[in-house]
């Protein structure tokens, strides 16, 4: 009843992988508020977007769902802090990763058994990489697309800017308001793609989308709102590695059997955290507990 890209896309969204998505960081650290974006809606955006070009472009639209769901596995709890915390230790990227967490990880250590083509997607999502497929190309773009403009929707709310610090140039080329640029972004890369051998912008949308995401470098990422609270959670995920590299017996039976350093285990193991659950073992490990006889 499935072809084997609809298989991939139902093992990626049945995955615990895939739920845990919901309590990780996207920008802003545990935000106080409903409409914050987490990992999982940010995923589920992708998705939508990569979904609508691979229709327009008459592309494989099972394969790119497939890719766009699983591309931010292998994410860290609190996104790029703890990305930044485990690379003081061991190189670690979340692509990496999140092709490990497909490949070795999920399903009790028997991974997924996904398609060259969606972990190839999943691997190649970054600036850095070169995407084999069409698909995977669709995703990458659709990935920048959909955290510049949801992060700049976001930032706007928690009030680190306002939509007239926006500089006008974009506004003029993109829209003024976010459900604006977002179809403009999208309607540019069909237009500039449609029956060709790439799938990416046009050259002027793509420098202004590059300089849209420097903007956001500079003005929301390194916000104080955005990093107050980033130096306690690098700081977090940097004990649990020591700890549980120099405590190898409490890392779970899961991980352990696994043959790999103990390094890897403990970034294997620390990667599949969410937020909430990196909190619990930091507060097991160094809060007292209650004597209770």
């Amino acid at each position: 009843m499935r072809t084997d890209f609809q298989r991939d896309r139902d093992r990626i969204l049945h995955c615990k992988a895939f739920r845990r998505l919901k309590h990780k960081t996207q920008v802003f650290l545990s935000p106080e508020g409903d409409h914050y974006r987490t990992r999982l809606t940010h995923t589920l955006e992708v998705s939508q977007i990569a979904r609508t070009v691979s229709r327009a472009l008459r592309l494989n639209e099972d394969l790119t769902e497939a890719i766009a769901l699983g591309h931010d596995l292998g994410h860290t709890p609190y996104g790029h802090a703890g990305e930044k915390a485990l690379n003081k230790f061991t190189p670690f990227a979340h692509n990496e990763q999140s092709l490990r967490m497909v490949d070795k990880l999920e399903y009790d250590g028997a991974g997924m058994n996904l398609c060259f083509e969606v972990r190839d997607g999943i691997l190649n999502h970054t600036s850095k990489g070169s995407p084999a497929t069409l698909e995977g190309q669709v995703v990458a773009w659709s990935d920048r697309i959909a955290y510049i403009n949801h992060d700049i929707d976001d930032a706007v709310r928690a009030g680190v800017i306002s939509e007239s610090d926006i500089p006008q140039k974009f506004g003029t080329l993109f829209g003024e308001r976010h459900a604006a640029r977002l179809n403009s972004m999208i309607l540019d890369i069909i237009d500039n793609s449609f029956g060709k051998p790439y799938a990416r912008p046009s050259e002027k949308f793509e420098i202004s989308i590059m300089e849209l995401r420097q903007f956001l470098f500079d003005n929301v990422y390194s916000s104080q709102v955005a990093k107050a609270e980033e130096h306690k959670a690098v700081e977090m995920i940097e004990f649990l590695y020591r700890y549980y590299t120099e405590h190898p017996d409490r890392i779970p039976e899961e991980f352990r059997r696994m043959d790999s350093t103990v390094s890897q285990k403990t970034v294997d193991y620390i990667s599949m955290m969410s937020d909430n659950y990196a909190v619990r073992c930091f507060t097991d490990i160094t809060v007292p507990k209650n004597w209770n006889k």
